[in-house]
């Protein structure tokens, strides 16, 4: 009986004292409820007055650009060392001569041919007056003297056409004759290029045209080209570096290619190889990328390309600050950013944020919210 007393205390003691422990122990600290709801960067939409440019390439083509050939036959008795590929000549300069020995003695006869039908008429005219000679003898003198005239003429031109000369300053862009080689009218003698003006054939599509201001066929001017037309900026690596070029829109080619469906503006460069100022050579066939003036757009809304998603839908947080996934009418994008003309309003709150599926009715936090936040809970610890 003892025994069983003493265990029955032994047990209400170690009851009494886990009770006693239980109470001494401290309550444990309450934890504030954690919103799970994503957080999220921002952007506020604002209105906008975007100058567009417009992106094009194409190769550097001479504006003027000649096949020589021979207008006489002949040996070539002499050649301009400045004929050569790359060389550069003057306006009017002699690039190679062709043998003039027969086309001298064919100026010589028909010299002589003038002076004897010169007499002839004049003897005929003087009859005429006396009462000697018929109408008939004096129409026929006069005209074999105007058929006389007209053979020095030509054989004066021949003479001259064994000079080969251009009305242009350029550049020879190949050589296919020598010195000693036989031609004959129409070979071949080489490809020059004139120096003046290079031009660049920069496709737009019918999404670009509506951004620039094009010149029409009335403008283009007795140089070939409007100067009105919209400036362009051209580039291209040159030894290493990246240069640039002033150029001009001076016409269209007025047809819709039927493969590629675009329109061919046509830019112009003046002095491409720099023979009269400073500045860096442009040499014809190099590729180069444009940047094209465009026209002015009022009210439209720029965002960073990254925040799009697809090609035209933006995530939007509205005044619950839940997600709301909206269209929106894109009229123009660049590298970084795309333009918006429709589909959303300025004063609209877009997410930055990469999520990685967002869903319509999404509750988010804000940056800016969590920022009022702990200001607000700063300003009452401070307060209290």
């Amino acid at each position: 009986m003892r025994r069983f007393v003493l265990i029955v205390a032994i047990i209400g003691a170690a009851v009494a004292i886990a009770l006693a422990m239980v109470k001494m122990k401290p309550e444990p600290p309450r934890k504030e409820r954690v919103n799970l709801d994503p957080l999220v960067e921002v952007l506020e939409l604002e209105a906008m007055t975007a100058n567009f440019e417009v992106a094009s390439q194409g190769t550097v083509r001479p504006r003027t650009e000649t096949i020589l050939s021979a207008e006489v036959s002949g040996t070539i008795t002499s050649i301009s060392p400045k004929f050569i590929a790359g060389g550069v000549f003057e306006r009017g300069e002699v690039l190679m001569r062709i043998d003039p020995t027969n086309y001298d003695v064919a100026v010589s006869q028909a010299n002589a041919l003038v002076r004897q039908r010169q007499i002839e008429y004049d003897g005929a005219l003087k009859l005429r007056t006396q009462g000697y000679r018929a109408e008939a003898e004096l129409a026929s003198a006069e005209a074999a003297l105007a058929t006389a005239q007209a053979e020095l003429v030509r054989a004066k031109r021949n003479l001259e056409r064994t000079y080969i000369r251009l009305p242009y300053a350029g550049i020879v862009r190949t050589k296919e004759t020598d010195l000693g080689q036989f031609v004959n009218p129409g070979s071949r003698l080489g490809i020059v290029f004139a120096t003046d003006y290079a031009e660049v054939r920069l496709p737009l599509t019918d999404r670009d045209l509506a951004f620039v201001d094009l010149p029409s066929a009335l403008e283009v001017t007795a140089t070939g080209g409007s100067e009105t037309g919209p400036g362009v900026q051209l580039s291209a690596v040159q030894k290493g570096e990246l240069q640039t070029w002033d150029a001009r829109i001076v016409r269209t080619e007025g047809v819709v290619d039927e493969k590629s469906r675009v329109t061919y503006a046509v830019a112009r460069i003046k002095d491409p190889y720099a023979l009269t100022g400073n500045g860096m050579p442009l040499p014809i066939g190099t590729f180069v990328n444009a940047r094209i003036a465009g026209a002015a757009a009022d009210s439209v809304i720029r965002v960073p390309r990254a925040i799009v998603r697809g090609s035209d839908e933006l995530v939007f947080i509205d005044d619950e600050n839940k997600i709301r996934i909206r269209k929106v009418q894109v009229v123009r994008g660049d590298a970084n950013y795309l333009y918006i003309g429709g589909g959303a309003i300025p004063g609209e709150r877009v997410v930055v944020t990469a999520l990685e599926t967002p869903v319509n009715g999404t509750p988010v936090r804000t940056s800016v919210d969590e920022a009022d936040d702990t200001s607000r809970v700063a300003s009452n610890e401070d307060g209290s």
